[in-house]
């Protein structure tokens, strides 16, 4: 069974950094993209980033670009992501879920990142 575990998460203040960790079990996953979402109070879900299976490649959400860095380590079978948070802003407020697996079909309970003015 494919279990999906994000930490790491926390409050933090504006202007501070935060690093998040995904832990994926249950399976090799080096094959897939691996990324992060997120879920702010009363907004739809919004992708934030996102890593090829070589982690030659990586995406970001304009409102991240610059401040947050997504990384996989290759060595423990790709099954593990990060994603490093800088320059927190208030509005980085959101629980954030690790996602892989075919059309990201493995999500994890979530981890929540608060940021305070």
């Amino acid at each position: 069974q494919v279990q999906v575990a994000e930490s790491g998460g926390g409050l933090a203040q504006a202007g501070g950094s935060l690093r998040l960790s995904c832990a994926v079990s249950g399976g090799t996953f080096s094959q897939y993209h691996m990324g992060w979402f997120r879920y702010a109070p009363g907004k739809e879900r919004v992708f934030v980033a996102a890593i090829s299976w070589s982690g030659a490649s990586t995406y970001y959400a304009d409102s991240v670009k610059g401040r947050f860095t997504i990384a996989r380590d290759r060595d423990n079978a790709g099954n593990t992501l990060y994603l490093q948070m800088s320059s927190l802003k208030p509005e980085d407020t959101a629980v954030y879920y690790c996602v892989t697996g075919v059309g990201y079909g493995y999500w994890g309970q979530g981890t929540q990142v608060t940021v305070s003015s």
